[in-house]
């Protein structure tokens, strides 16, 4: 039974007459008979009583009549759902962030994209790089901002950002707190705080032992928060993406001799047909103008000033 021939029929339901009904639903009264009949040979038995002058439902019409209305109703809630979704009008849009991303690049992108699609409401799951490429193949997520050494698997397909420099983060007490830049080479035998979900621990790790910093491996977290609190009470350094070198009491000084940097993208499945609002949200994304490394965190020492009266993460030239 297809929609359209529970519209004829209840439009035949509420006029009684075949002529009409087939005016109101705008084809021929030979068609409007013929969906009819083949209603009726489907539920087997009639469902109009047809006389030269009166044409009424059978009691099998009034018995079906509810439950085809209700069909109609919910029909028509789907279509504007839909549309409302169409129009980014009480959209959802899951968002997966890399847990180290820190939030500061993101938050004023956000509040934008707030202003100008206002019937979006965004999830945001945060998760390691492997975790979230899961997610969006799987479409718990819609689309993710993460970073990673080497390229992402098929089929996913990223788009660059920004690149984003790691630098030492230390207390303001530290030798390196007064430096310039720090050279991978002056670390060895630094006391050591890791963060457990870097994506970047391995290549930083090769790189300070292929030039022999060796590194005294102290403290080991999932928080961000606890291993910052300790770098700022001098219980030891850590590699640090320089955006997230903003905490209070935090100093970041560039890594240079060699540099490190990781490219921050948006990532999606290639492929796969976009709703509405990732629609909405990609072409945002990409057309944002995100600031090079220097100017976002020159905001953000902006901002970790004014609320700790020293500078966090000074970044001097590489």
């Amino acid at each position: 039974m297809e929609l359209q021939e529970i519209r004829y029929f209840l439009t035949l339901g509420r006029t009684l007459n075949f002529t009409k009904a087939a005016e109101e639903c705008r084809v021929s009264q030979p068609a409007l008979t013929r969906a009819i009949q083949k209603m009726e040979d489907e539920l087997g038995g009639l469902l109009f009583s047809r006389e030269r002058s009166n044409t009424h439902m059978t009691d099998l019409g009034r018995l079906i009549e509810p439950h085809l209305i209700e069909v109609m109703t919910r029909t028509g809630e789907v279509k504007r759902t839909a549309e409302r979704f169409l129009k980014l009008d009480e959209a959802n849009l899951a968002l997966g962030v890399m847990c180290t991303i820190a939030p500061v690049q993101f938050v004023r992108f956000l509040d934008r994209f707030r202003m100008d699609n206002p019937g979006v409401e965004i999830t945001l799951l945060e998760a390691v790089p492997d975790r979230l490429c899961e997610l969006l193949e799987t479409g718990a997520v819609d689309v993710a901002l993460m970073a990673r050494p080497g390229d992402f698997p098929t089929p996913l397909h990223a788009t660059k950002l920004y690149s984003e420099r790691f630098v030492i983060a230390c207390s303001a007490g530290h030798r390196f707190a007064l430096k310039g830049s720090v050279r991978v080479p002056e670390l060895d035998g630094e006391v050591y705080l890791s963060r457990i979900n870097c994506e970047f621990y391995d290549v930083l790790d090769e790189l300070c032992q292929k030039h022999g910093a060796n590194l005294v491996k102290a403290y080991s977290s999932e928080r961000e928060d606890w291993i910052l609190t300790m770098v700022a009470a001098g219980m030891g350094i850590c590699f640090l993406p320089e955006y997230a070198a903003t905490f209070p009491g935090v100093i970041g000084c560039p890594v240079v001799s060699p540099s490190v940097e990781r490219n921050v993208s948006l990532v999606t499945v290639a492929g796969r047909r976009w709703s509405a609002p990732v629609a909405a949200f990609t072409r945002a994304v990409q057309n944002y103008p995100w600031p090079a490394a220097s100017g976002a965190h020159a905001d953000a020492t902006e901002r970790s000033q004014a609320s700790t009266g020293r500078l966090a993460g000074r970044v001097g030239a590489v």
